[in-house]
């Protein structure tokens, strides 16, 4: 198979609905993506409900390569996934889930499945990287997600 999987988990204080709500609103991604990574969204129709596409580049200009991702599996106030259409990975499945812990917090989990190109190789190559890659990306959108909901 050859499948990896990377998990991030963060309590937030606010209801599921709420974050998911937050996940939901214009300009999402753009506030989730740290300043340090090379992205640019070339094309989002949809949001994030079943059907929904968006189309990426990510990386320096020019060895940019495009990532054309779907929405799927939309349940309003809980989850939402995306999936690779045509990317830089052999597969990748990426769930959002906002689980409610009461009435006014929740745990956000991130569950990505990917697998990388070139077999063996590729995951032993880059295995590592793109999980240290994973770990520093969502360090900081839980983050940016917690404060979010934080009283100021």
């Amino acid at each position: 198979m050859g499948g990896l999987t990377f998990v991030a988990t963060t309590r937030i204080p606010a209801s599921a609905e709420a974050v998911f709500d937050w996940h939901e609103a214009p300009g999402a991604f753009e506030r989730l993506t740290p300043p340090w990574e090379r992205v640019r969204v070339v094309r989002h129709e949809g949001g994030i409900r079943d059907g929904a596409q968006v189309s990426l580049l990510v990386g320096p200009h020019p060895l940019s390569l495009r990532w054309d991702l779907e929405h799927l599996d939309y349940q309003y106030g809980r989850s939402f996934t995306d999936r690779q259409v045509r990317g830089p990975f052999r597969s990748w499945r990426h769930r959002h889930c906002m689980i409610p812990s009461g009435p006014d917090s929740c745990v956000l989990e991130d569950t990505i499945e990917y697998e990388l190109p070139f077999g063996a190789p590729g995951r032993l190559l880059g295995g590592p990287f793109v999980q240290w890659k994973l770990r520093r990306l969502f360090a900081f959108r839980h983050q940016v997600t917690k404060r979010a909901f934080e009283p100021s």
